[in-house]
């Protein structure tokens, strides 16, 4: 009898290279983590290495090809990576600066004047998404302008995933998902746009090659095989955007189905069939998901992950249980924080940049209320986009609330998810310690390896895995629903202060 195949997805993510091992029941057989630095040389600047980020993904490899060998063969790996960071590389390959990384906001003047042109719209109708100084779109316009010494000498202008697949088999390549991030890409026809290539100063053809998810790219390059110990037969499939592929992990194959990650970023994500630009609230995105035919609407709410992990630090920087704190602080306080109010540090989502912080803070308030109110501020802008987001996707005929699937680190915290389930009024599902950015990835490569049958969706649902469940208590509905409106009262006399001062 034959070694069992297992496949492979990494998550290559903004604060860490993440190496699940599965077999093809859906069964981890083994995890490796790798933190990757983020860099912040100016105010407003976040970047990362590239080098580094390729040897932290060459570590993690290594250690679960190291332990791959006593459990069977790795038939085939797929990337699941961050979307909206950017580098340059030379005709070798080679970085020619850090990557600018979707955090960043160098470029906010360029797209202030792009509103104040008008240009945002038309680039909204274009890509499908509205300008972000975090973008590659901004990014490399800011490239062009003020490091044109890099710009000139760059080959290619990749994205992570494109990156990484250059280096494992020499062909840059990335899906649609990502590229449509890059907000470069024309969304009625699934190609580079010439307007939107000449607008950010750079040429179609030094992007990466978009292709559909789950496509084959090839085998790894000898180098590549060397560098990671993986065999070089091994077969590297296309992936997707982060969002996309723990969409695809957590089993939403459904129109209307609501998703939150909550990672570095918080993200929320509804599956969708296409839908036109004039139907869309302002502040979302329509990207392609990594199944064929179906899109999501999305929205950043914030880095509510670096809010939540800043803050702990703040609290208690000596501490070595501060997640327990955390969760500490939540258990002993009540729904409203005793009138204390935390609006995100850029203001909400919904209405653009302004100002946040602690609103009504008092002398009589505790840190642990201090904790409450800045997870109730994260819980009303997952509230807010809910009810905007779902406005725009069609309705599912039985009218029944669907359930939020939570990934990522709230789902560490029961008291979190009790939070937002009660906030929102939405069942909230999740489940810790599930890599679902990594397991979405690993069924591209196993359906494309001919492993998983021919239909990511259902082997998707052949892969779920058991959720907890926790049902809202109706019981503090109005309670909520009063410090919700006090809490969009607030961000909006923020957001007013904002513009009277500019």
């Amino acid at each position: 009898m034959g070694a069992q195949p297992l496949l492979l997805g990494v998550e290559v993510g903004t604060s860490a290279v993440k190496a699940v091992l599965y077999d093809c029941s859906g069964e981890e057989r083994s995890s490796v983590h790798c933190t990757v630095t983020l860099r912040t040389p100016r105010a407003g600047w976040v970047e990362q290495d590239a080098e580094e980020l390729w040897q932290a993904f060459c570590t993690a490899l290594r250690a679960v090809a190291l332990g791959a060998a006593e459990q069977g063969d790795i038939a085939a790996l797929a990337l699941s990576a961050q979307a909206g960071s950017v580098t340059a590389v030379d005709a070798a390959g080679e970085p020619l600066m850090p990557f600018i990384t979707w955090l960043d906001h160098r470029a906010q003047p360029i797209v202030e004047r792009w509103v104040r042109e008008g240009r945002a719209a038309h680039i909204r109708r274009l890509s499908g998404w509205p300008p972000h100084a975090g973008l590659p779109l901004a990014t490399l316009a800011w490239l062009v302008q003020q490091a044109p010494e890099v710009a000139t000498r760059a080959v290619r202008f990749l994205d992570v995933h494109s990156y990484v697949l250059q280096r494992l088999t020499g062909h840059p390549v990335t899906d649609f998902s990502g590229a449509a991030e890059m907000l470069l890409l024309e969304r009625a026809s699934a190609t580079w746009s010439e307007e939107l290539c000449a607008l950010a100063g750079v040429r179609p053809d030094q992007l990466p090659d978009p292709a559909q998810a789950g496509t084959g790219v090839g085998r790894l390059a000898p180098e590549a095989a060397r560098a990671t110990g993986l065999p070089a037969d091994l077969l590297v499939v296309v992936g997707g955007q982060d969002q996309c592929c723990a969409a695809l992990g957590m089993g939403v194959t459904e129109v209307g189905r609501p998703m939150l990650a909550t990672g570095t970023a918080w993200v929320l994500t509804i599956l969708t069939p296409d839908l036109a630009v004039e139907q869309l609230p302002a502040s979302a995105a329509l990207n392609f998901h990594v199944l064929p035919g179906l899109h999501t609407l999305s929205q950043l709410l914030g880095g509510f992950g670096a809010v939540m992990t800043w803050w702990m630090q703040m609290l208690w920087p000596e501490a070595t249980d501060r997640f327990a704190r955390w969760e500490a602080a939540l258990e002993s306080t009540s729904p409203g924080a005793h009138g204390l109010r935390f609006a995100p540090m850029n203001g909400s989502a919904q209405l653009g940049a302004g100002r946040g912080g602690f609103v009504g803070l008092r002398l009589d308030h505790t840190h642990a209320e201090m904790v409450r109110a800045l997870c109730e501020g994260m819980g009303y802008e997952v509230r807010w986009a809910l009810e905007i987001l779902g406005a725009a996707v069609p309705r599912n005929e039985s009218n029944v609330v669907a359930p939020l699937l939570v990934s990522g680190g709230a789902t560490r915290s029961r008291a979190l998810m009790r939070l937002l389930a009660d906030l929102t009024g939405h069942p909230v599902h999740g489940a810790p310690d599930i890599n679902w950015p990594a397991r979405g990835a690993a069924i591209l490569a196993g359906v494309r390896a001919g492993l998983l049958g021919s239909d990511p969706g259902a082997a998707a649902r052949a892969w779920r895995r058991p959720m907890t469940e926790i049902a809202p208590d109706a019981s503090f509905r109005a309670e909520y629903l009063e410090s919700y409106a006090d809490y969009r009262a607030i961000v909006s006399a923020l957001q007013d202060s904002v513009l009277c001062s500019a």
